[in-house]
């Protein structure tokens, strides 16, 4: 299985810090941001990675992560996303770089406590299909929220103002080769981006989405709260304090 970060985007609400870097090499704690999605993915046995960027400070990735060396990798192969198109719009760009293999896509600015080595093991069973990490969260509405038949994900729902559950989508999906197909066929939602939301949907209509509840906190790291959020979440487990 091959591993995407996806980094790219403005971090316009992270303005001014992003005026002048890219949102995923601002600190988390004692880390740039992108470290700990990489990481996430290397912990989870992936090697084959690629880091999907934007922006005018694209050129700064390069020299930072270089080849990957201190993940233990060989090699990190790049893209680079032109505006906003939107998460699904980013992954497209990776189509080249996954070459019929499945995937595991992680958003760059998701920070997680625990391995999703067991999600990632659970998915490669399977015969085909999508496999997407949940958490319960208190603030459902936030998110992309999971409506549940039984243990069954029967759709999920943007930002909805009623969630239909308390479990958020996080941004760690799985996807067979058959997500560029998908992808081909999202229209641009009301923000003018090929939305992830539409993908997963896809997959849910097919009955070919399975799902693993997120072991350990998870938070994003887009907006000034979550960034401190983030940075005190890491802080105390690297003290071996309990979050």
């Amino acid at each position: 299985m091959k591993g995407i970060v996806l980094a790219g985007g403005t971090g316009s609400r992270l303005f001014p810090l992003t005026k002048i870097t890219n949102k995923h090499l601002l600190p988390i704690y004692d880390k740039p941001m992108i470290y700990y999605p990489i990481q996430t993915l290397v912990e989870a046995g992936i090697q084959d990675i690629m880091v999907v960027t934007g922006g005018k400070n694209s050129g700064d990735f390069l020299r930072l992560l270089a080849n990957g060396k201190q993940f233990g990798l060989k090699h990190i192969a790049y893209t680079y996303q032109e505006g906003e198109g939107g998460i699904a719009e980013a992954l497209q760009l990776c189509e080249h770089f996954a070459d019929g293999d499945r995937i595991c896509v992680v958003l760059g600015d998701n920070i997680i406590e625990k391995s999703i080595a067991k999600a990632v093991q659970e998915f490669e069973q399977q015969p085909s299909g999508a496999r997407i990490l949940v958490k319960e969260v208190h603030d459902a509405g936030r998110f992309g929220v999971a409506e549940f038949d039984g243990d069954r994900i029967i759709g999920i729902e943007e930002k909805p103002q009623k969630p239909k559950s308390n479990f958020a989508v996080t941004g760690i999906y799985m996807y067979d080769e058959s997500v560029f197909e998908k992808i081909s066929t999202c229209q641009p939602s009301s923000r003018g981006e090929l939305e992830i939301t539409d993908v997963n949907n896809a997959y849910i209509r097919e009955g070919n989405m399975t799902w693993s509840a997120l072991d350990g906190w998870w938070t994003d790291a887009g907006t000034f709260e979550s960034l401190l959020r983030a940075a005190n979440l890491v802080a105390k487990t690297s003290q071996g304090v309990a979050a």
